[in-house]
């Protein structure tokens, strides 16, 4: 049996090759041997880890997600300025670079197969729980401190995850109205006109 380091740097690989497979293909066409050949592991040894396609994707959007909050924590700073933190908060989920476009195109086959699926569902209502609540409680936080305008802080969380998510689609779709640049100043200016200036 391998050791634990090495069986979770494998089950890393594997996890890491699946999101780049989905990101290319879509989670329909993704098959298991696609993702053993892109982590250089055989078939044998993703099933080894995982029994089914559908654990392994499961897997792959836990995984996503937490790699997706430890970029977060190194992205966002040690502002104590709430407008800031939330300006670096909304700037880490732009899809600027292939890490996070792989991810994107994850999170869009989550909600895809979420539709048919009860365990992808609560997983997302999970993990956007969590990042609904990180959102609100810089929100609150300002509002505390005078540096956002008063109202429910978890709706203005979901407005703006809600504008987040749709911006990227387009940027990910390859939109001639939305580029990159443009969801970057739209996400400037959503949290502009929650400011108190």
């Amino acid at each position: 049996m391998a050791r634990p380091s090495v069986e979770a740097e494998r089950r890393e690989q594997i996890l890491a090759a699946t999101r780049a497979v989905v990101a290319e293909k879509g989670f329909k066409a993704m098959r298991v041997a696609d993702v053993a050949k892109r982590s250089g592991a055989s078939s044998g040894t993703v099933h080894y880890y995982f029994e089914t396609k559908h654990e392994l994707m499961r897997a792959a959007f836990e995984w996503n997600f937490e790699k997706s909050q430890e970029r977060r924590v190194t992205r966002l700073g040690h502002s104590a300025d709430p407008v800031e933190q939330l300006r670096n908060l909304l700037g880490t989920y732009l899809p600027d670079d292939d890490v996070l476009v792989e991810s994107w195109h994850l999170w869009i086959s989550l909600w895809l197969e979420a539709i048919h699926d009860p365990e992808l569902r609560e997983l997302n209502e999970r993990v956007y729980g969590e990042w609904r609540s990180g959102m609100a409680a810089i929100i609150r936080d300002g509002q505390a401190s005078g540096h956002f305008i008063e109202g429910d802080s978890v709706m203005l969380a979901n407005a703006l995850i809600g504008m987040i998510d749709g911006l990227a689609i387009q940027v990910l779709i390859g939109s001639q109205a939305m580029t990159l640049e443009r969801m970057r100043d739209v996400c400037n200016r959503a949290v502009g006109l929650i400011s108190v200036n």
